[in-house]
């Protein structure tokens, strides 16, 4: 049994009221709530162990150090990484993406091709233009189709020995498509290219297995799977990251320096230069361990039915159209507009409902352009929601359609 009532204590922020109503949460997919064991566990880092890592002896600094590295281990074991050295510590997504676009520069030129998918955020976007235009290399793109996939069948035309990096997402996080990656790597290595995959809106849903998807490099952000903001990681195969330069330089990333030469520090450490998040590091260990305590077959149940339930309910709405392929080929995101009623009006209108939901592009303009719309509201689910907060969404949508139209 799902105790979601059980769970939900764990979240002081959803016993709390929003304009004199009870909060109704649902932008999951624009970052996740804290259970009280994050907000413990970053408290008791500050209160007992707060010290630098790796560069002291004395007692604290090596308890830091401990816990760290410890938190590094609990990644690996999650997504089934080969080397606890293959876990890079990032502030997120958007930072593992940039490290790994700024280390492709001096590996390709004007005669090369990077190949993204239409359904990406700006973040696996404009990284990848950027190294277009300082290699001169071409940026291609996976169409999609009305449903809100991916158009697959134009792979084998644009996907060329020409291409050398491939980047998509797992899930897309404005429509909550369910990318088909596995097959996307495939064909990708077999013209010799690296991919990379975005897990932002992946990594809250279920668990990656690195080494079964056979990916080369894959991205997560702490503050989506309910740990604290600025913390993430990267994964890559031990084989790339050695071929990549470091994106910063700077203290604990060197083995030696003079002013004439430094040689670079072994994994991970290469690419980990200044002091970190420690205490963000601790915090999505144990994020992991919390979900994990749950379990993602748990977590997924219970987001199915819930997608399905809002799912049957918006669309029951008079104007209402959702955009992206049916429940079976999406997580826990119902993206829709109500005819006549601007996005940004009706989201602003549930919030004094005490109704959270997203409103905009959602950083994927290029998917609002393919439909034609200026944004969607994206009501966004995690394990915690219940169908009674479904119910209060669309009955909040039936009272503003009233004031609006």
């Amino acid at each position: 049994m799902f105790n979601v009532q059980a769970i939900r204590a764990d979240f002081p922020i959803l016993t709390q009221t929003i304009k004199g109503k009870n909060l109704v949460y649902f932008d999951n997919a624009a970052t996740s709530q804290k259970p009280k064991q994050v907000i413990e566990a970053i408290a008791n880092y500050y209160e007992t162990i707060n010290a630098n890592i790796h560069r002291g002896v004395h007692y604290l600094s090596q308890i830091s150090t401990d816990r760290y590295e410890a938190a590094r281990e609990t990644i690996r074991k999650h997504i089934n990484a080969q080397h606890a050295y293959e876990i890079i510590f990032t502030s997120g997504t958007t930072h593992g993406i940039n490290l790994v676009a700024s280390g492709f520069e001096p590996l390709l030129n004007e005669n090369d091709e990077i190949l993204i998918g239409a359904l990406e955020h700006h973040s696996n976007i404009v990284p990848w233009q950027f190294l277009a235009e300082r290699t001169g290399a071409k940026l291609r793109v996976i169409p999609m189709l009305e449903n809100g996939t991916l158009d697959l069948s134009t792979l084998s035309e644009i996907l060329t020995e020409k291409t050398k990096v491939v980047a998509v997402n797992h899930i897309s996080n404005a429509l909550g498509t369910i990318n088909p990656i596995r097959e996307i790597i495939a064909a990708a290595h077999a013209v010799g290219a690296a991919v990379l995959i975005d897990g932002a809106q992946a990594a809250p849903h279920l668990q990656p297995d690195v080494q079964a998807l056979d990916c080369d490099f894959y991205t997560v952000s702490g503050h989506k799977i309910c740990a604290p903001t600025g913390s993430g990681f990267l994964y890559g195969k031990e084989l790339w990251l050695n071929k990549l330069r470091p994106y910063q330089g700077g203290g604990e990333m060197i083995k030696e320096v003079t002013f004439e030469k430094t040689t670079y520090a072994d994994l991970p450490h290469k690419f980990e230069a200044g002091t970190p998040n420690i205490e963000g590091g601790i915090g999505l260990g144990v994020a992991l361990d919390y979900l994990n305590n749950i379990g993602f077959d748990k977590i997924a149940a219970q987001e199915q039915a819930l997608l399905e339930y809002a799912t049957a309910k918006i669309s029951a709405i008079d104007g209402a159209r959702i955009y992206g392929p049916d429940t079976s080929h999406k997580t826990s995101v119902v993206s829709f507009n109500i005819e006549g009623v601007h996005p940004y009006d009706l989201g602003a209108l549930l919030d004094k409902m005490g109704i959270a939901v997203r409103t905009g592009h959602h950083c994927a303009q290029p998917i609002m352009n393919f439909f034609d719309i200026p944004g969607t509201v994206r009501a966004s689910m995690m394990f915690y929601n219940t169908f009674e907060e479904i119910d209060a969404l669309v009955n909040g949508i039936e009272k503003a359609k009233q004031m609006l139209l």
